[in-house]
């Protein structure tokens, strides 16, 4: 078996280098003549990067350097080439390392608070993941272009990132299996061949301490290696009682650039995460305070430790060829476990019944990609090709427990200890490999015309030994398309229409989902500002689709229910209407329906809507620099509408609107002080309910001084 098992992963290791070789190859080859032509090739291709193939650039690397702006210009989408906002046929949101920082923004859900279409932290003070959906859907989360995946569990930190960008709509033929609502991208710190530095100390709410340190410069007299090392602390508690919230984050980066034709970059980070996984949740009959705990302090804790090896190529030819390739290779360990309330209306009495539910994962995922761009113009036609080979293997051992608790007399908590852990209630050891192709085709003519094209075939094996040892097994052979047409009517309007489709990840024995979506959009980009201003109505399918399911007994199981829908407006505003003010700002109309369905129950949920799918959404932040120039402030107001707790559409929560506010002071060119609050006012409402209440975070605040150079 040991044999057959290391006979498999040489296998593996084989397929991902044919995919990487051929990038590799290249790169010891042009170092020799680099030095006596570097020059010469960089005054050639700044020359050739100033001309685009519209949405695509010619030298797919990013060359719009953002961080010191809210309005970025390009998406960076990990070596799937950089795109122009304004003239790629999506709404699109990004995020700024400007703008994070600006409202000072600690988790994902901050980040994305403020994007229109999305609802985040719907759980409350369930603090195990990132909890963010986009247009009705589970948002499929990426890191430079690659799936997260199996490591899709863990809470990122946004200290790693330098923007974070969202896309919506399905996006299988570019990522591959994916929700159709949209998706989120993690743009990495990657070296700067300039030396810069930043560093933080900050003291918080629920006495949260952190220190962080982001450095880099180059390493050699020629400046062709650079580095980057990145590192923050934390020891926090949270909002509730018999709490933490204790990280560590550490990442290392080196750039090698021999040419300005190739470039080669080796990211290695570790993330680390001693935290409380969930309060117990708040019981159904009235408002609770919020730093009442209702679990286990012996039991309620999630320990995390995940790694992450990237690595990244890139050369571009002189015939209009480029060659790119990525890999990453993650190990993940997620080990949690928590006791929590089961409620229920009508009830009488103060105690309340309690399960426990804790689970332990392994999991390890290796995905790689080789890229192909071709760029030309024949007249007034301009065309670029994309072609590429994606292989991503991803293997997880978990187990599960579960079973009922001691109760709890709410008025007056006392806790009994670690439950008595019974036998697991669910083992798997799953494995899961995906192998795809996919091509992209733009062409532009007279400067004003667009048509994108494209396609994607994924062909996926899963494999799986569960808790009896039965084997499984399932084969899915999907593809996706993508097509849309961009008119650029003047320079600074432009509109355009799409039609993309998207496959989720399959489970054993169920047919994968499929979703197909219709969308019509415009977006204006003035000459005297910068700023983009983005409209976009959709039409939103989704087959075969499966649902979370509150049961009888307070367990949660997958549900299929058939065919849903989605139809919605969305509007965005990014502007730095001056050199001292910025404004974010967005508005989502959106109307779900369950077209055909029911549970496995046989309850009918045609008509209803869907779980966490507010009608409207609102959201818009300012931040604006006084006259002094030494001080800045900013204020923000979210709002979320009513939306339903549950399939059956029984439980609703309340509109709520929501306030943030920052503050800075400039001791110097280098020193900063800055205050920071979210939820201003202290609202508080129900995100969500099943067995218990969950809260949104209460108010919080936070003071750090920042030092650069």
């Amino acid at each position: 078996m040991e044999n057959i098992r290391s006979g498999k992963e040489r296998w593996r290791a084989m397929h991902l280098l044919l995919c990487f070789v051929p990038v590799l190859s290249y790169s010891g080859s042009v170092y020799a003549e680099a030095q006596d032509n570097i020059q010469e090739k960089q005054d050639s291709v700044q020359e050739d990067q100033a001309y685009r193939v519209n949405t695509i650039t010619v030298y797919g690397q990013p060359i719009a350097e953002d961080a010191d702006t809210t309005v970025a210009e390009e998406l960076w989408v990990g070596g799937k080439v950089a795109t122009n906002i304004q003239d790629t046929p999506a709404l699109l949101s990004v995020i700024t390392e400007k703008e994070i920082n600006q409202r000072n923004a600690a988790t994902t859900e901050e980040i994305l608070q403020y994007s229109p279409g999305l609802v985040t932290d719907y759980y409350g003070s369930d603090d195990r993941n990132d909890y963010f959906m986009i247009r009705g859907y589970q948002a499929t989360t990426y890191r430079d272009g690659m799936t997260l995946g199996s490591m899709r569990g863990v809470r990122e930190d946004p200290y790693a990132y330098e923007r974070v960008e969202v896309i919506r709509g399905a996006n299988s033929t570019l990522f591959g299996p994916a929700d159709p609502g949209g998706s989120v991208n993690f743009v990495s710190k990657k070296p700067k061949f300039k030396r810069f530095g930043n560093s933080y100390v900050s003291y918080g709410s629920y006495d949260n301490k952190e220190i962080g340190l982001d450095f880099g410069d180059t390493l050699n007299e020629s400046e062709t290696v650079a580095y980057r090392f990145t590192t923050k602390v934390k020891d926090s508690d949270l909002e509730y009682d018999h709490s933490k919230d204790n990280a560590q984050f550490f990442m290392g980066g080196m750039t090698w650039q021999p040419s300005v034709q190739t470039t080669a970059t080796l990211i290695v980070d570790y993330l680390g995460r001693d935290t409380t996984p969930n309060s117990g949740g708040y019981p159904l009959d009235r408002e609770y305070d919020r730093s009442e705990f209702y679990g286990e302090p012996d039991y309620n804790k999630h320990d995390v430790d995940r790694t992450n090896i990237t690595a990244q190529i890139t050369h571009y030819f002189d015939n209009g060829i480029s060659l790119s390739g990525n890999l990453r290779y993650s190990k993940l360990e997620d080990d949690f476990g928590y006791v929590y309330l089961y409620d229920y209306a009508g009830r009488t009495g103060s105690d309340v019944a309690r399960y426990y539910f804790g689970t332990d994962t392994h999991s390890k995922q290796i995905i790689g990609n080789t890229i192909v761009q071709y760029d030309a113009s024949f007249e007034q036609i301009d065309s670029s090709t994309l072609i590429g080979l994606e292989y991503r293997d991803a293997s997880t051992q978990d187990t599960s427990v579960y079973g009922t608790a001691s109760s709890i007399n709410i008025d007056r908590p006392s806790y009994s200890g670690m439950p008595t852990i019974g036998a697991p209630y669910s083992k798997n050891d799953q494995d899961e490999t995906t192998k795809s192709v996919f091509i992209q085709q733009n062409l532009s003519w007279d400067d004003r015309y667009i048509l994108t094209l494209g396609a994607r075939h994924d062909y996926m094996d899963l494999t799986n030994r569960d808790i009896s040892n039965r084997d499984s097994s399932g084969e899915f052979s999907e593809t996706s398309l993508r097509g849309a047409f961009t008119v650029k009517v003047t320079q600074e309007w432009s509109t355009y229409i799409s039609q993309v489709e998207s496959v989720a990840p399959p489970s054993i024995g169920v047919k994968p989902e499929r979703g197909k979506q219709l969308e019509a959009g415009v977006k204006f980009a003035p000459l005297s500002m910068n700023a983009l201003f983005s409209a976009a109505i959709y039409d939103l399918e989704k087959n075969d689709v499966t649902m979370a399911i509150v049961q009888d007994n307070g367990t949660i199981e997958r549900e299929t229910i058939g065919e849903t829908r989605v139809r919605g407006l969305d509007l965005e505003v990014k502007a730095e209407v001056t050199d001292r003010f910025n404004v974010t700002g967005g508005y989502s109309y959106m109307k779900s329906k369950v077209v055909r369905g029911s549970t496995r129950s046989g309850d009918v949920l045609d008509g209803n809507e869907f779980v966490t799918a507010p009608n409207h959404s609102a959201s818009v932040w300012g931040y604006y620099t006084l006259p002094n120039k030494t001080m800045d402030v900013g204020l923000g107001a979210r709002y979320v509408g009513t939306y339903y707790f549950d399939a059956a559409n029984k439980g609703k929560s309340d509109s709520a609107t929501l306030f943030d506010a920052a503050f800075a002071y400039r001791i110097s060119k280098s020193a900063q002080l800055s205050l920071n609050v979210h939820n201003l006012t202290d609202k508080q409402y129900v995100v969500g309910s099943g067995t218990a209440n969950y809260y949104n975070p209460s108010r919080s605040f936070n003071a750090s001084l920042h030092y650069a150079w």
